[in-house]
């Protein structure tokens, strides 16, 4: 199992609500359709004067990954839609290895 992880930033709690809605509406069933995905989750966080977003997407393979990000997994993968309401988001992901966890 692969967890990919992503974090940005919303100027204002509005924008932050607009990306929560771009994900849930666009992206997150999107998601579900691909082979080998397991789930989305979004975390957010007051940070300073901004909103910290972190979106977590579990996988069953990196194989599986590139089916949603392509031949380069560790770049991010953000559309026009969310580029316009993000203040900051990294232009990289990282992939991590669950190593333990709930029994399946």
């Amino acid at each position: 199992m692969i967890v990919r992880t992503w974090r940005a930033y919303a100027a204002t709690a509005e924008n932050a609500d607009a990306y929560v809605r771009h994900l849930e509406g666009s992206v997150f069933p999107r998601l579900r359709g691909i082979a080998g995905h397991h789930s989305a989750h979004l975390l957010r966080r007051a940070a300073d004067d901004r909103v910290e977003l972190l979106v977590l997407t579990w996988w069953e393979s990196m194989q599986a990954v590139r089916a949603f990000a392509g031949e380069a997994p560790e770049n991010a993968v953000v559309e026009p839609e969310a580029r316009a309401v993000l203040a900051e988001f990294d232009p990289t992901v990282r992939h991590y290895e669950v190593v333990l966890g709930p029994a399946r």
